[in-house]
């Protein structure tokens, strides 16, 4: 945490919570929460407001998420010790050790009281003078934690999308009345992302809504919730989820690498040993001296370029299809398709693109299954490499038992591009918006190849791949 409340944020949270409230459809601000050791840095804070009464934390919370408030606090503020002992700003005092508060109400009786109160996760004592709250979107100061308020299921994709990279399983807890001591205190205590239904204060005295739920995030791991939304919204998991409908077929609503999966496992592996290696990367990295280094060592090559190439010849079902939808306007004069022409038109239109694939897959896939068929009635346990350029964009991962990535840096990848195409550096850059960056697909690789360097630099590393796969085929 920063020495002082008006550090820079290390991170463009305007920039990142537009696109979280554009993904999700948010209601209210994400929060911005922060401790303050020292409650002289409230006044560093622009335009934070001090209330003129006493209040509580569910209450200055609310003003920040719904009225576009900064707020802060010390203890003196607190209308009594409950809220500013779960931040630590005061101890908690005998009425509340002995049972006797919580038994009013909340329990039976003050052993049960006395039971509440030792399970309600704390900040230790001391540590902090002063909370400031703000929303995030206005870069206030740099946060310890994030509260984001949500209905049941934008919270299950805020949770998908944190599990996305790095899975483990999210346990959550609930100390009953006073939960916010569940999404704040325990957030802090564990450094994980913490939910909470709110409770009967917070709605009562905070204006939390029937369907609200609150989960307090550490801000370091807010970078991986947006990164994770965008993943899934890739895959077609988005905010509103729509109803597939609980009496009819819902088979053709799962997502399509969904239906038949065992009967595509069962041809992409069938009886033999194989191994498929995806080779991919970014546009102009160098994919194809890869590959043409791989074939040398001895992995036969299944081209999904070729393949895509193959399937809307003249006179295939795939090519009929393209023409009766987009019309003769995409045809060259020899009657060929006119890919150039194809791309421009999908190119800024995310339907159009759609259909087309629709188009082609199936029968890209069906020629795929065929290659495989026969490279292994040859070769059984072969390292089969296959060259798809936009295997994470398309999603086909899950096809492959490993995953190479071909990379250059994304200054590299533009000069290569505009002296490749012969265009312009800005048209370059401007062509790979369409894919990921480089660094994501990286991330998702089991094998990576730098191809800054020399082709011999590059020729180095493929072949210190080859022999690990081959180590893992010994396995």
């Amino acid at each position: 945490m920063p020495d002082n409340a008006l550090a820079p944020t290390s991170i463009d949270w305007e920039k990142n919570v537009r696109r979280m409230e554009q993904l999700l459809r948010l209601k209210s601000f994400p929060v911005a929460f922060k401790m303050l050791p020292d409650k002289t840095e409230l006044e560093q804070i622009p335009f934070l407001r001090r209330s003129q009464k006493k209040t509580t934390l569910c209450q200055l919370i609310t003003q920040v998420r719904n009225f576009d408030w900064t707020v802060g606090a010390d203890l003196d503020d607190f209308l009594f010790s409950a809220c500013p002992s779960i931040l630590g700003l005061c101890d908690v005092p005998e009425i509340c050790q002995d049972g006797t508060f919580r038994s009013i109400v909340w329990v039976k009786t003050k052993q049960d009281a006395r039971k509440f109160e030792a399970a309600i996760p704390r900040l230790p004592l001391g540590k902090y003078e002063a909370v400031a709250i703000a929303p995030l979107v206005y870069n206030p100061f740099e946060p310890d934690i994030v509260l984001i308020y949500a209905n049941p299921a934008q919270t299950i994709l805020m949770i998908n999308a944190l599990q996305f990279e790095d899975y483990e399983v999210m346990q959550f807890f609930c100390v009953g009345e006073s939960s916010c001591s569940d999404a704040i205190a325990r957030c802090y205590q564990t450094g994980k992302p913490s939910l909470s239904i709110p409770c009967y204060g917070e709605r009562r005295y905070g204006h939390a809504q029937d369907e609200d739920l609150v989960m307090a995030i550490p801000k370091e791991m807010m970078t991986k919730a947006l990164a994770g939304l965008e993943a899934l919204y890739r895959r077609g998991v988005r905010y509103p989820i729509s109803f597939a409908g609980a009496e009819g077929d819902v088979g053709p609503m799962f997502p399509a690498n969904y239906a038949g999966l065992e009967d595509i496992m069962q041809k992409l592996k069938g009886e033999g040993k194989h191994l498929l290696l995806a080779v991919t990367g970014g546009i102009a990295s160098g994919k194809s001296a890869v590959s043409d280094m791989l074939l040398e060592l001895g992995a036969p090559l299944i081209d999904f370029d070729l393949l895509a190439r193959k399937v809307v010849e003249p006179g295939t079902k795939g090519y009929q299809d393209i023409v009766d939808y987009f019309g003769k306007q995409v045809l060259q004069e020899n009657g060929e398709l006119d890919r150039k022409k194809l791309s421009d038109i999908v190119f800024n239109d995310l339907e159009k693109r759609k259909k087309l694939e629709s188009f082609t897959h199936p029968y890209i896939y069906n020629e795929f299954f065929k290659e495989i068929e026969s490279i292994t009635k040859e070769q059984p346990d072969a390292i089969i490499q296959v060259s798809v350029p936009l295997l994470i964009e398309l999603n086909l991962q899950f096809l492959f038992d490993k995953l190479l990535v071909v990379y250059v840096t994304p200054q590299t990848q533009a000069t290569r591009l505009a002296a490749r195409d012969g265009i312009t550096k800005a048209d370059a850059e401007n062509i790979m918006k369409s894919q990921l960056p480089i660094d994501e697909k990286a991330s998702y690789a089991d094998f990576v190849i730098d191809n800054e360097g020399t082709l011999e630099d590059t020729n180095r590393q493929v072949k210190e791949v080859w022999e690990s796969i081959n180590k893992i085929r010994q396995k």
